[in-house]
């Protein structure tokens, strides 16, 4: 065998364990490696990480593995109670790691952007420091493209867009001028913000433009970290509270029943994520992760897409294949 028929051997063979692993795996394969080899979650106990949309799904499940990993908390939603169940559920899991006010609740609507700098302050002002905003607030959708009304365009992307990037400007203004000039923004994203998913238009749209954001941002602060964490179907209750086509209504369904990732194993996927400072990370149950690395090739996702069609990616989309 010559070099060249051996290199080409090799390659071939790199190319098939990808692919296996694609197909194997329920997140991409930096994440997978990380999780057993990379930096563990502890590494980051005594780190201040502030987490929205924390009080359910898997903004809950990302604080409570932070919390078992002695990480100290802010954890913000809407639903203040919530928030109070949750932090006693996170000084259970921290096992002594953490003490009543290494959790702190911050009851906050992020749609409220004019209420994000006093938030942010009160942040400071309990730490006196943060070192990692987990933005993790948002709502999906589901509805046909060509009925959905402006307002829901307007209405989602100031919920999955506006405020995240206004919260995280204050972060990095914070990070640049007063924390050494370092610090990690995270964002939550979907499989759907770079393999476009049929009926959700606007929450497609949503997500490729945060990811956008946060790719910019990278370039622009060297210094930052940026970390996109991209979920497939998760079992959570996020369809109950997803966007349709007419402004102020709910899809309202659930997931019970589908084939979906736990929240549990998404939010320890999140973690490992965060902790590595992973660039761009994504997880799903077959077919999920393959159909993922399909969509950064374009010639090979046209193929795929193509010969599946909507109501095939439809279901994948909906766990039901």
């Amino acid at each position: 065998m010559t070099f060249f028929e051996l290199l080409f051997f090799l390659l071939l063979l790199y190319c098939l364990v990808y692919i296996i692993l694609w197909l194997y795996l329920d997140c991409n394969v930096d994440l997978w490696y990380n999780s057993y080899f990379g930096v563990p979650v502890s590494a980051m106990r005594g780190q201040v990480v502030w987490v929205t949309g924390a009080s359910s799904g898997i903004g809950k499940a990302v604080a409570l593995e932070m919390a078992k990993n002695g990480v100290r908390l802010v954890i913000s939603s809407r639903r203040e109670h919530l928030l109070d169940s949750l932090k006693r559920e996170c000084l259970e899991e921290a096992k002594g790691l953490l003490s009543e006010d290494d959790v702190f609740v911050l009851p906050m609507d992020v749609l409220e952007i004019a209420n994000h700098e006093n938030c942010f302050e009160k942040v400071l002002k309990h730490f006196g420091r943060l070192d990692v905003l987990v933005n993790n607030a948002g709502r999906s959708q589901r509805a046909s493209w060509e009925e959905i009304n402006i307002d829901v365009d307007r209405s989602l992307f100031e919920l999955d867009v506006f405020s995240v990037v206004n919260l995280s400007r204050i972060a990095v203004r914070y990070f640049l001028h007063q924390s050494g000039g370092h610090g990690h923004v995270v964002v939550t994203s979907s499989v759907a913000g770079f393999c476009p998913a049929p009926f959700s238009a606007t929450y497609c749209a949503a997500k490729f433009a945060i990811n956008a954001y946060m790719n910019t941002l990278r370039i622009e602060q060297r210094s930052i970290d940026v970390t996109i964490f991209c979920p497939g179907p998760i079992a959570t209750d996020f369809l109950q509270e997803a966007f349709t086509a007419e402004p102020g209504e709910k899809f309202g369904q659930s997931t019970k029943n589908q084939k979906r990732m736990t929240a549990e194993r998404c939010g320890k996927l999140y973690a490992v994520s965060i902790a590595n400072k992973l660039d761009i990370s994504w997880c799903g149950l077959f077919p999920v992760n393959f159909l993922a690395y399909a969509s950064r090739y374009p010639g090979l996702a046209k193929i795929i897409f193509k010969l599946m069609g909507k109501t095939t990616m439809n279901k994948i989309r909906e766990g039901k294949l």
